[in-house]
């Protein structure tokens, strides 16, 4: 998408202590930076951020927004296509998750 000049990027909000999936799951992130990706991690272990919602949400060309539906163990099974409407409020979700965001390499130099 990079190569399109499309921007792709991610804000990855969690809570450490780490798990072993969680770190499985980071660790693929380098490879998506040298594709072009964008990535930041809020760490809410770390920082009081408020104003965000407690689920996922993708952001296409800040035209579209869908809500992630997982179960209960995390397993995906969906995603909702958000009315119109909606998109001022997740937009301003995608800048305060990035506002409180640190760099996915500074991140995990330091959490490794």
């Amino acid at each position: 998408m990079t190569d399109k000049g499309k921007q792709v990027s991610r804000v990855h909000v969690l809570t450490s202590p780490l798990t072993d999936y969680l770190r499985y799951e980071l660790s693929a992130y380098p490879g998506n930076i040298r594709a072009g990706e964008c990535i930041g991690i809020t760490d809410l272990s770390e920082l009081s951020v408020h104003g965000l919602p407690d689920h996922d949400f993708w952001l296409f060309d800040d035209r579209e927004v869908y809500r992630m539906h997982y179960t209960d163990t995390g397993k995906f099974i969906g995603a909702e296509l958000l009315p119109a409407d909606r998109l001022p409020e997740y937009r301003a979700y995608q800048d305060t998750a990035q506002a409180y965001a640190t760099p996915f390499t500074e991140y995990w130099e330091s959490h490794h």
